[in-house]
């Protein structure tokens, strides 16, 4: 590491603390040369995730994307702020368990529609329209008769 003043790459880290919950170290250090004290952060990078679209176009995971795109859903619902980021970390999370870099697109989207389902009826309603492209008001009300059944614990259609 170098010291911002003197460009000296002999330094010791006088403190370290963890953040983000242990996502991102703290350390703060001193320079041996000019005694410049000076803060540094570490960050794991992780592996590159890779999406594959129904096209066949590869695309970088984007998790502002998904967080946004939830977002949108949860538009004006009843859930607690940070609802839409949680799931986006969690689905984020699942995927990178799943031990491959490249992901297909529908996965994501399934998965995104589980979390919304799990959060909020309307706003699963509201992705799924757009990700499912509802051709028909029929087949928007099998959808919403499915959730009905659910909820209703009946032997509804599954989604």
């Amino acid at each position: 590491m170098r010291c911002p003043q003197c460009e000296s790459r002999d330094s010791r880290v006088v403190d370290s603390r963890d953040l983000d919950e242990a996502a991102t170290i703290r350390r703060r250090r001193e320079c041996s040369a000019c005694g410049a004290r000076f803060t540094t952060y570490e960050r794991i990078e992780a592996a590159r995730l890779v999406v594959v679209k129904r096209d066949g176009a590869r695309q970088e995971f984007d998790r502002d994307k998904l967080a946004a795109g939830l977002r949108k859903a949860l538009t004006r619902r009843p859930v607690a702020d940070g609802s839409a980021e949680r799931a986006a970390d969690e689905i984020e999370a699942l995927l990178r368990a799943g031990g491959t870099t490249e992901v297909e697109s529908a996965r994501v989207g399934e998965l995104a529609m589980d979390k919304l389902r799990a959060l909020d009826h309307i706003a699963y309603i509201r992705f799924a329209s757009v990700y499912q492209s509802f051709e028909d008001l029929a087949t928007l009300k099998r959808e919403v008769d499915s959730l009905f059944a659910q909820r209703e614990g009946g032997p509804g259609v599954a989604p």
